[in-house]
């Protein structure tokens, strides 16, 4: 009986004891309460969400939304965070370990408090409107990002902080790194800095149909930090470097006012001088009425006799149509074309095709 009353006795010692000052009555208590607040957290979030939904369904301004669903992560982590500090202070530890979970709940804290501030950065843009008027929408987006990513690092850097890991030598140690490395991020920062510049300068945004000379066309998908990725048009997904961007011209087809016809129509040498006056009368005649075209001083027509070329007589033809749309501007030249077809066909014209006259010459033996 001895032996299972001293068994007893140290396993109450032990139980009383428990880890670092902290007995098992009070450890399980304090996980039992955590458990719940993680029970809860669901609850708990979805019943903040829909209080500041209520209040924000009052407003008809983007800010409010944009704030409820922002904030939906941090508020889903506040009771986890709390939950740990509330179960932690059923603890009497000491030493060590209480150094310790003052600096978890230290840490737990800070990283909400950093998070909340990287995901209000999106809708405290959104109360700024002159922003947009200063800076495109892609260079805002541009910047948000960066702040986001400064935010996160930070954070990191508050935490290590709390820790005990000094952030200056850390720095120091990155920036004698950063001189052995100079050399290869020259393409990183060349990159960098041709990005900001077409979205400082504003060459296109994300959506617009640009064409560079000898590297790309399509649409563009996304201005990233180093490169920028464009939709080709037959559908596959090209990622180009920035500086081809500010090296290169780059035309923004999006920008077109109005889409340009530019034809040089050839007809026959035969065709007499009445025949040809018909068919640039009657062209000019159907550019100026039709609604397909706009006429103005900033779009000038002209129909005009060009030149004696080497297989035909050239009429000019240049004007400008109402759409700046790719696909209606095709359906206008269509249209045009069929035309062109009909009034040189009613003048008794016809159109030439390249050719030559080849003259043999017969000597006598």
């Amino acid at each position: 009986m001895d032996v299972f009353n001293k068994f007893f006795v140290l396993l109450t010692n032990v139980w009383k004891e428990g880890v670092s000052g902290a007995s098992f009555t009070d450890i399980i208590i304090a996980l039992f309460v955590f458990f719940i607040f993680l029970l809860l957290r669901s609850f708990v979030s979805r019943f903040i969400v829909k209080k500041i939904e209520i209040y924000v369904s009052k407003s008809t301004n983007n800010f409010d939304n944009s704030l409820t669903t922002s904030l939906e992560g941090p508020i889903k982590f506040f009771p986890v965070v709390f939950g740990f500090f509330f179960a932690s202070t059923f603890l009497n530890l000491d030493g060590r370990s209480a150094i310790f979970i003052e600096n978890l709940n230290r840490s737990l804290v800070t990283i909400l408090i950093f998070w909340f501030i990287h995901q209000l950065i999106y809708p405290a843009s959104l109360l700024i409107k002159s922003i947009e008027e200063i800076l495109s929408r892609d260079l805002l987006n541009w910047i948000l990002r960066a702040l986001k990513v400064l935010i996160v690092i930070l954070g990191f850097a508050a935490t290590l902080e709390i820790w005990g890991i000094k952030i200056g030598p850390i720095i120091a140690g990155l920036g004698l790194f950063g001189v052995a490395v100079a050399l290869g991020v020259q393409d990183l920062f060349k990159n960098l800095i041709s990005g900001i510049l077409v979205l400082v300068e504003k060459r296109f945004k994300v959506g617009d149909w640009i064409v560079v000379e000898g590297i790309i066309e399509g649409t563009v998908e996304n201005i990233g930090f180093r490169s920028t990725v464009i939709r080709k048009f037959d559908k596959s997904l090209a990622t180009i470097p920035n500086f081809q961007f500010a090296e290169k011209a780059v035309i923004n087809q999006t920008e077109t006012t109005n889409r340009r016809i530019d034809w040089l129509i050839g007809l026959e040498y035969k065709t007499t001088s009445e025949q040809l006056e018909k068919v640039r009368n009657n062209i000019l005649k159907y550019i100026e009425n039709s609604p397909d075209f706009l006429i103005s001083t900033k779009t000038p027509h002209a129909v005009n006799l060009n030149q004696f070329s080497a297989s035909s007589i050239d009429i000019m033809v240049r004007c400008y149509t109402q759409t700046n749309s790719y696909y209606e501007w095709l359906k206008v030249k269509d249209k045009f074309i069929i035309e062109i077809k009909k009034i040189v066909e009613d003048a008794g014209a016809s159109f030439a095709f390249p050719s030559q006259s080849i003259y043999v010459e017969k000597f006598d033996k």
